[in-house]
């Protein structure tokens, strides 16, 4: 097959042969087997993807990096045959050849993306990557868990030990039945939505319709909030304000009466204002779609609680279980995968159901805290969880976001800075691209116009310029200003100014 040749400079090469070894990225020599570099793929495919240079070797006790690629592209052919089998070019797995003329060979860079279904390596056995490593998932429960992360089996459909009565006479699914389907039995709606099989309820059924599923499911359905008077990076037992709640119940219930305490709970942190103590506000959206995705979307195998930490700048809601399937942190917002199919349909019919916009929550999240004005949460992958954190902290101006992407990018064009500003006309980025040229703060690239039209961080020499008017006009100002003093020293005495 055809593979692409990338010449990279000494700086480039140099960074490729730094490479850390980590959850996404890692180094082989090429005297490495094919088959053990299988292994690797297989892992990163399986986790969260990541990369792999292929030419990079180690010597001596320190394991001094060095570059020594392939003589050629044929001599890679031993590689390439068994990749392309095991993972063939497409979207989850891209080769390149990477070229420098300051060090021989070509070195193979191998990119992999999360896939959606479970990948083996040569051996059959499939890998994760944990870490600088990885590791085989060759035991029943081990290939379980992988099954559930990959969306290929969830949680929710397995079988529970349990008297059917739980979920077919309790209090909330006679009320279901009475509200949406009343021309039918609770067993047998059940029995249709295949949420009892052969007379045993399912994960689903018991979340969504027993009166305590904590009893039934302990340490996998409940919520714990906390409430941490402290703005420090991790809370600790001192500055918690009471002991931490746990919220039960049955799904929909559970939903409602987190959001409930959540929003009185921060509202009730004290927050100087301009002329008195005030209420913490964050968006009522933002915190109901965060956490019914929390407790609708996460792994009911991963044995623990969704925890929800309240601090004073700052709200965290954790979630069991890794992302599923091909969803990542950053295709989070863009991409769909449902871990729980039933409970996401089921939930959907209770009346004002929690999950109104399927499929759009989190993007009503994050509009919410930009039309109040606050920075979008921040959502995080940890070991076996996913972390959003919300802040209460304001966005920048947008002259702000402006010079900041200038001081990693060279320029700017309406186009983009629409986008990182959240202005949605590019008529008023035009004005206040105008605004910032008057200030001094950028510069017209020279060359572009109409739609192409770019602009830069003002040059040194307009910023100077700027600076002297600046000074010249504070002297000019001072001089009035003592001027007027010594005309009638007593004029203002005793009486404050604002400087206007």
């Amino acid at each position: 097959m055809a593979i692409t040749v990338a010449r990279i400079d000494a700086k480039q090469a140099a960074r490729v042969i730094a490479t850390e070894e980590g959850h996404f990225s890692d180094v082989k020599a090429i005297e490495v087997a094919p088959s053990k570099l299988t292994k690797t793929i297989s892992a990163f495919a399986n986790a969260d993807g990541g990369e792999i240079f292929i030419g990079i070797g180690e010597q001596g006790e320190e394991k001094t990096r060095y570059w020594k690629g392939f003589t050629d592209q044929e001599a890679a052919n031993g590689h390439l045959s068994i990749f392309e089998l095991l993972f063939p070019l497409g979207t989850d797995f891209s080769y390149q050849f990477l070229r420098s003329e300051n060090y021989p060979g070509l070195v193979l860079h191998v990119q992999i993306n999360k896939t959606q279904k479970i990948k083996p390596a040569s051996n059959k056995i499939p890998y994760i990557r944990r870490g600088a490593a990885s590791y085989p998932a060759d035991k029943p429960e081990a290939l379980r868990q992988l099954e559930n992360a990959k969306g290929l089996s969830s949680f929710e459909n397995e079988f529970l030990n349990i008297d059917k009565e739980l979920v077919t006479k309790s209090v909330i699914v006679n009320h279901f039945i009475e509200v949406v389907v009343p021309n039918t039995l609770p067993e047998t709606w059940l029995r249709k939505q295949l949420l009892i099989i052969n007379e045993q309820p399912t994960v689903g059924a018991a979340l969504l319709f027993a009166d305590e599923p904590q009893a039934i499911l302990p340490k996998r359905s409940g919520v714990k909030i906390y409430r941490y008077k402290t703005k420090e990076a991790v809370g600790f037992r001192e500055s918690l304000a009471f002991t931490p709640i746990t919220v039960e119940g049955a799904l929909y219930d559970q939903i409602r009466n987190t959001v409930k305490q959540t929003i009185a709970y921060t509202e009730s942190i004290p927050r100087m204002g301009l002329t008195a103590l005030e209420k913490i506000l964050y968006p009522s959206e933002t915190l109901h779609e965060i956490i019914t995705n929390a407790l609708i979307h996460r792994d009911y195998s991963t044995m623990d609680d969704v925890h929800i930490r309240i601090f004073d700048n700052r709200i965290e809601v954790e979630s069991p279980g890794r992302l599923p399937a091909h969803i990542t942190v950053k295709n989070i917002l863009d991409e769909r995968f449902l871990r729980n199919g039933a409970i996401v349909r089921i939930l959907n019919k209770f009346p004002d159901p929690p999950n109104q916009d399927v499929g759009e929550g989190l993007n009503t999240a994050f509009a919410a805290m930009r039309k109040l004005g606050l920075k979008p949460p921040v959502i995080s992958e940890l070991d076996n969880a996913v972390l959003v954190i919300i802040k209460h902290e304001s966005l920048a101006s947008p002259e702000e976001a402006i010079m900041d992407y200038l001081e990693h990018h060279d320029t700017i064009g309406n186009k983009k800075a629409r986008e990182i500003t959240h202005i949605t006309l590019d008529y008023q980025v035009r004005r206040l691209f105008k605004k910032m040229m008057d200030k001094g703060m950028i510069d017209h690239v020279p060359g572009t116009m109409r739609h192409m039209t770019c602009y830069r961080k003002a040059t040194t020499a307009s910023v100077s310029a700027i600076n002297e008017e600046s000074a010249a006009l504070s002297q000019v100002e001072s001089t009035v200003q003592n001027t007027s003093s010594k005309q009638s020293p007593d004029l203002f005495s005793g009486i404050p100014t604002d400087g206007t």
